[in-house]
């Protein structure tokens, strides 16, 4: 009988929708803008799939929101070998970084097959520097819930890293790398290899965040002369989108999210609320894939909410060099039932006047 551990971060992506681009300190202040938790909810998805896979696998967690109430959601029966510092009772907020490596530490010396984790790069970065023993490594695969989920060892989906924490046979190596957020904030990528975790090997499983070569100028251009007087126009984050915002006059901010409309930037650096303040009748948003994983929605752009997308059209754009090597599109919006409604062929432009069909899978 397999034998997972889980261990939630449940403040993880937080600070995603209200613009702070990372939850790392800024809980009190994600709060103060409104944001509600999120991992949690990713937790239970993931421990549903896992559970409509095998029903017998044994489950070993932290008390309360660190594990034990997502799997008991999911109808599982979680053994709990432990709780935060702040007790079984702690909620969201009171939880630590120290916490989560004191629960991985605890898993793995329960003997845990897998390590089960819901969080970002940061709490990858966490569980992965924790498991690693003298003997080994304990396998982890992460149920992708923080705004930074670029290192390869994440699911595609909660549901994927579910069903793939119930099914799979062999492991390998994978890279973990984490950005500092203020660097972050400021508009800098600064990335650091912080760990090799082993993790199962699946097709389920995300790639790391990689840098697409090529030039974007012509399909820059070719986007700013279809660009409609009257419509307002989401532009996500990115070098490509940095490209055409330049072009459209707009101060961007290069890891945010701006609003465009007939010349006049209506909202810089935008939190979901700002969006949906400035949307009109028509809207767009436009957005690119992460390099090496293909992702369109809910990496790095979680401002652009569900709510935000019922009431827009999706534009993506990509250089030729990137849309090859991702090969697919995909999305996590959070919301299933959106998720699946984007599925299927997607036009995307690749150059001044080209587009090509991609599906979104």
């Amino acid at each position: 009988m397999r034998t997972v551990g889980v261990v939630v971060n449940p403040v993880a992506g937080m600070g995603g929708r209200v613009g702070l681009k990372g939850t790392d300190g800024k809980v009190e202040e994600a709060r103060e803008r409104g944001a509600e938790p999120r991992a949690p909810e990713r937790a239970r998805r993931a421990l549903d799939a896992m559970a409509g896979v095998d029903r017998s696998l044994r489950v070993l967690a932290y008390a309360g929101v660190m594990g034990a109430d997502a799997a008991r959601a999911a109808g599982l029966a979680p053994v709990v070998v432990g709780q935060p510092a702040a007790g079984a009772d702690a909620g969201v907020g009171e939880t630590t970084p120290e916490d989560t490596r004191d629960a991985a530490r605890t898993l793995v010396e329960e003997g845990v097959d897998i390590v089960l984790f819901v969080g970002g790069d940061g709490t990858a970065a966490d569980i992965a520097e924790t498991v690693a023993t003298p003997d080994g490594q304990t396998p982890i695969l992460g149920v992708p819930a923080g705004v930074k989920v670029y290192s390869s060892v994440f699911g595609v989906s909660p549901a994927a890293a579910g069903r793939v924490a119930a099914t799979y046979e062999e492991t390998e190596p994978a890279e973990v790398n984490d950005i500092d957020e203020d660097d972050y904030r400021a508009g800098e990528v600064r990335t650091e290899l912080r760990a090799v975790a082993r993790v199962p090997v699946a097709e389920q499983r995300q790639a790391s965040k990689q840098l697409a070569g090529g030039s974007v100028e012509g399909l820059a251009a070719g986007f700013v002369e279809a660009v409609e007087p009257g419509v307002t126009y989401v532009l996500g984050p990115g070098s490509t989108l940095g490209e055409i915002k330049d072009r459209l006059g707009v101060a961007a901010t290069a890891l945010g999210v701006d609003v465009y409309r007939d010349g006049t930037v209506c909202a810089s650096d935008a939190a979901e609320s700002e969006i949906l303040a400035t949307l009109g009748a028509d809207n767009v948003v436009v957005v690119s894939p992460v390099g090496g994983q293909g992702f369109v929605l809910g990496r790095g752009n979680k401002q652009v909410s569900p709510a935000v997308l019922r009431r827009s059209e999706l534009v993506v754009v990509a250089s030729r060099t990137k849309l090859a090597a991702v090969g697919v599109l995909r999305v996590d919006t959070g919301d299933p039932d959106l998720d699946e409604q984007l599925r299927g062929w997607q036009r995307v432009r690749v150059g001044r006047f080209e587009t090509r069909l991609v599906e979104i899978v």
